[in-house]
This record gives C-alpha cells, structure tokens and sequence, in this order.
C-alpha cells in the first residue's frame, strides 16, 4: 500500500524496511558501546537499551515477515551440522556435542 510522505512516494514496505536496518544499526552500536564499558551500572543500562533495541527490531522483522516482505531461507539439517561442527573446533577443539 503506496504511503506518500512529503510527496517521496514511501511505501510501507520502504518504511519498515528502513525502521528494520536503523534497530539492527542501533542494536549493534549498543553492543559495541557495553563491550566496551568498565562501569557495571553503565553496562546495565546498555544491557537494557539492547533488548529494547533488540525487542523493536524482532518485532519489525515479524510484521514485514507475515507481510511477505522480509523472507528468510531456513537451514538445512546439513547446514546446521556444519555449523555446529565449525563452532565446536573454534571453541572446543577437544569437545563434541
């Protein structure tokens, strides 16, 4: 459904789509700023800025997902296995799952 805003002709797809990329941006600002933070009451802060940030940014996702307009292929079972396999040496080289 067109949604002209100061005569630019924005759609409601563009506007969610640009809402979506600002939540992501600022999800991940947010997280680089508390990695970076000593302060324990500063990083709670944070903490809390991000799951809002995140929360938005989810629920951005899920209304362009129902709308057919943000689609996401879904992994394989091979695909996850390779993933896992990958984790597991980087982090645990001597572990398995």
């Amino acid at each position: 459904m067109p949604n002209n805003i100061a005569e630019r002709g924005l759609t409601d797809r563009e506007m969610l789509q640009l809402c979506l990329e600002l939540e992501k941006g600022r999800c991940r600002s947010i997280s680089n700023t508390m990695l970076e933070t000593a302060h324990q009451q500063l990083r709670e802060i944070y903490d809390q800025c991000l799951e809002n940030a995140s929360s938005n940014h989810y629920q951005l996702f899920e209304i362009m997902s129902k709308k057919d307009w943000y689609r996401i292929e879904l992994a394989s079972k091979e695909q996850v296995g390779n993933v896992q396999e990958l984790m597991q040496n980087n982090l645990h080289p001597g572990d398995r799952f």
